[in-house]
């Protein structure tokens, strides 16, 4: 998914701060999706209680763009996504990193996300009007 003038417009139809990444028919439950907003890349997850969370797609103990590629699963009843390279487990509601296998502890960027009455998910954005 990338961002367009059909998406720019869309977002002139979003509350503010908010930016429309694409409908919830778009997404698989407990599936990885990549979106680019922008020049960031921006992992989507919708689980099976139809919440959707949205992690940056960079893991950082690897480097590559990936993490929409992800095990999807839970730790203590916390939503989380497993690292598809090294398998470091981040929690999808904050991106702290749960289970760093050895390595020093680093974070996933998170950001709110919500679903409009339209089947829109909106991304909690920076720079959004």
């Amino acid at each position: 998914m990338t961002t367009t003038a059909a998406a720019s417009a869309a977002a002139d139809l979003a509350p503010a701060g908010w930016m429309p990444l694409c409908t919830v028919s778009d997404l698989e439950v407990e599936r990885g999706r990549a979106a680019l907003l922008g020049q960031t890349q921006i992992a989507l997850f919708l689980l099976h209680d139809g919440r959707v969370h949205a992690v940056s797609n960079f893991d950082p103990y690897s480097g590559a763009h990936v993490m929409s590629r992800g095990i999807v699963g839970t730790r203590e009843g916390i939503p989380t996504v497993a690292s598809p390279m090294y398998k470091q487990v981040f929690d999808l509601r904050t991106g702290i990193c749960l289970d760093t296998q050895g390595k020093d502890p680093h974070a996933l960027q998170s950001w709110p996300v919500a679903v409009d009455d339209a089947g829109r998910v909106l991304i909690r954005w920076e720079g959004a009007s």
